[in-house]
């Protein structure tokens, strides 16, 4: 759904598939027992910080996470000691509703 080299948010993600809550969304990722083959290191937060991975926002998952984005060309950039995403043209946009099967 969210081809290599680019990202979406949590709440695009929720939209796009009709869930109220990209909290909801996040939680549903971080049980993902296929990644990263089922891409969700590819989903980040709303104010574009790399959010979380595998239910970890620091240490060992979020470096993972980093660097499998990385690898297919996704930087973050220390901004005001944050990470950021360092290029917004790479965030992908998703539709506005799922269509039946596009998951």
């Amino acid at each position: 759904m969210i081809p290599p080299g680019r990202v979406s948010t949590y709440g695009a993600l929720a939209l796009h598939i009709g869930c109220a809550s990209p909290r909801a969304v996040g939680q549903a990722l971080r049980r993902n027992p296929f990644a990263p083959e089922v891409p969700c290191h590819r989903v980040i937060a709303s104010d574009l910080t790399p959010g979380g991975f595998a239910g970890q926002r620091h240490g060992l998952e979020l470096d993972r996470k980093l660097a499998i984005l990385a690898a297919e060309g996704v930087a973050f950039v220390q901004i005001k000691g944050r990470l950021v995403l360092k290029d917004r043209s790479l965030l992908f946009l998703l539709s506005r509703s799922c269509k039946s099967g596009c998951l």
